[in-house]
């Protein structure tokens, strides 16, 4: 029987993905924009914002001299906003540490905010052929099955297990397709429910497959039920114009423009008056909107408002926007919708 990492280049070459746009290039940075984006993130989601973002800036310079704003315009709707802030920070450390080449080898690349050894190695691997591991969660779930490794991919112990197979396996040549055809396999074939081991290049000698514990394996953290938390969303309008208050640094959705919040139970309208001197009166309310993130589900409860007569200038860490406006500013996904159906 060939080796492991033999069938997953022999696929990879025949069966995997082959048309994606970061595929057509060798350029580092190309490539760390697109496998930063793919942390956490379908490639479906991906490809619009990668080209969006290209055009935007196009490279490690435009992205360095940027203004934060801008950035997380371009990234507004991907979520986890802290990867572009470690993009914004790593391009301009680029250009300050290595004259704006960007790194090539894994080694370099790991000590940029926000790439990690998994991504270091994939970036390397593609623009220059280093060889190296990954051990994305795509990649975790076809080592766990394959291997029966038991236990959450995601505990200390688990991963470095999973790691020292992932380094063995990898092959001292044709490591750019094996490094894509393992990418491949756990996104298509080995997906987390209803694998389709008939196709898998490696299901012969798969533990998960041959046990009948596909839907075992990996292991599952224990989820907890997520605290829930409820906030007013205060919609004021003024003129065609909507009142946008920035988020502070810290927290969710650090720095993007979203709409003022009050507690659930409070007055909106002594609520606006109280934090941000706007007088108001109520117009109506909107159906809840629900939005999960890691550690709490919110359920945000729109209030439109419309601002009275004599409202001047926008209060501290606030501005009016004009619907025209909000397609370029850094909003959240949730906000964005919400403001634009």
């Amino acid at each position: 029987m060939r080796g492991f990492a033999t069938r997953i280049v022999a696929w990879q070459r025949t069966h995997g993905r082959h048309d994606l746009p970061w595929q057509r290039t060798r350029d580092s940075y190309r490539i760390w924009v697109a496998e930063v984006m793919l942390q956490q993130t379908q490639v479906a989601t991906v490809i619009p914002y990668y080209r969006r973002f290209l055009t935007a800036f196009p490279d490690e310079r435009a992205l360095a001299s940027a203004d934060e704003e801008d950035v997380l315009a371009q990234w507004s709707g991907l979520g986890y906003y802290r990867r572009a802030r470690h993009m914004h920070a790593a391009a301009r450390e680029v250009v300050a540490r290595f004259g704006g080449a960007f790194p090539r080898d894994a080694a370099t690349l790991a000590t940029l905010p926000g790439v990690g050894p998994s991504t270091a190695a994939a970036i390397a691997a593609f623009a220059s052929g280093e060889r190296g591991a990954i051990l994305d969660g795509n990649v975790k779930r076809v080592l766990a099955r394959h291997r029966g490794v038991e236990g959450d991919p995601g505990a200390p112990a688990v991963e470095a297990t999973l790691w020292a197979i992932a380094r063995r396996l990898v092959p001292r040549e044709h490591v750019e397709a094996y490094a894509q055809g393992m990418m491949d396999l756990g996104a298509t074939l080995c997906a987390r429910t209803k694998p389709r081991c008939g196709e898998c290049p490696v299901a012969r000698d798969c533990v998960a497959r041959r046990e009948g514990r596909t839907a075992e394996l990996p292991g599952r953290r224990t989820r907890r039920a997520l605290p829930r938390r409820e906030v007013q969303l205060l919609w004021i309008e003024r003129a065609g114009e909507v009142l946008l208050e920035r988020r502070p640094s810290s927290g969710v959705w650090g720095r993007l423009w979203s709409l003022p919040e009050a507690d659930a139970g409070a007055d909106p309208v002594a609520a606006l008056a109280e934090r941000h001197g706007v007088r108001a009166r109520l117009v109506g309310r909107l159906a809840p909107v629900e939005h999960a993130f890691t550690h709490y589900a919110l359920t945000m409860h729109p209030v439109r408002l419309a601002a009275t007569r004599g409202v001047g200038e926008a209060p501290a860490e606030c501005r009016w926007a004009a619907r025209a406006e909000l397609a370029a500013l850094a909003l959240p996904a949730p906000i964005r919708s919400l403001l634009t159906s």
